[in-house]
């Protein structure tokens, strides 16, 4: 009994001479021979008010300053529709496509705010589902350069671009059609405000110059609202989203050209693109280039991809 004793006391005076335990006892302190545990990570805290944060400067910032128009027909993006046109002499189902978008050159800090310069190119397209061959109906290019503010929740573009249209050769030779030769300059100014998240406002005009036919009116003006629901909240990559888009040219006396799309938002699809599938309508004056003095009415659903 005494050899036992002698050696578990033995054993014991070994542990604690070589410290068989590396953590930490219970008065806090690091056994010997034990590593002291690494210091917790210190974060410092960089980020800056989400006003300053939110936009780069310099070349090429990425992003825009002026949201895009959801409902205007002629804003350029990448979208594909199927229309339902109603009671049309020409038209019944038509696939409505789009290639294009905005891109800032160059953004940069003013004031309380942010100026950029960019570039604003679109091809927009219908083609007849109906004909044998699917036809190309019309197509129209445009291509701009916008000058763009904001500051807060107010944003302006003032863009000068050209558009031209034409008529595809499969519809032309088959329908006998007589052809425009529409090609303009314009000059155009737009304001919007957005209230929080929710509720977006936006209105402004345009001035055609150098214009064939050269008796077109050069006067027109357009106003919106836009909404984006809150709900299912702030986190969520997805939520309803509606808007309305009213024209007006003095070419067609006036008269009301409105557009309207309601659908689905969703955010982060191919990690930085915005989503949009939306039911749409319009009646009008056709936003078709070569059309653009016949009424036209029309349905459709679409997916509308932006930057």
């Amino acid at each position: 009994m005494n050899d036992f004793t002698s050696c578990l006391a033995a054993l014991l005076l070994l542990a604690c001479a070589t410290g068989t335990s590396a953590g930490p006892t219970d008065d806090g302190l690091v056994e010997a021979g034990a590593q002291p545990p690494a210091p917790p990570p210190v974060t410092v805290t960089t980020e800056q008010p989400r006003g300053l944060a939110e936009w780069q400067t310099g070349p090429l910032p990425g992003g825009v300053l002026f949201r895009p128009l959801v409902a205007d027909p002629r804003w350029p993006h990448f979208a594909a529709s199927w229309q339902r046109y109603v009671d049309d002499r020409q038209l019944a189902d038509v696939a409505a496509v789009s290639f294009g978008e905005s891109f800032a050159l160059y953004r940069d800090r003013i004031g309380r705010g942010w100026w950029e310069f960019g570039l604003h190119a679109g091809v927009f397209a219908v083609f007849d589902l109906d004909a044998e061959s699917a036809d190309l109906v019309n197509a129209d290019y445009l291509v701009g350069f916008p000058l763009t503010y904001r500051v807060g929740d107010f944003s302006a573009i003032l863009r000068l671009f050209h558009q031209s249209s034409h008529l595809g050769d499969e519809f032309l030779l088959r329908t006998r059609s007589n052809r425009v030769n529409l090609s303009y300059e314009s000059v155009d100014l737009r304001l919007s405000y957005e209230i929080g998240t929710v509720l977006r406002l936006y209105g402004g005009g345009g001035y055609l110059f150098h214009q064939e036919p050269s008796n077109l009116d050069p006067l027109s003006a357009q106003y919106g609202i836009e909404l984006t629901s809150p709900w299912p909240g702030p986190d969520a990559r997805w939520r309803p989203i509606a808007a309305v888009d009213i024209q007006h040219r003095e070419e067609n006396g006036w008269i009301a050209d409105v557009s309207a799309r309601a659908g689905l938002q969703i955010e982060g699809v191919l990690a930085t693109r915005r989503l949009q599938i939306l039911f749409e309508y319009f009646n009008g004056h056709s936003p078709n280039g070569q059309f653009y003095k016949d009424r036209v009415e029309y349905f459709g659903l679409g997916t509308h991809f932006h930057f």
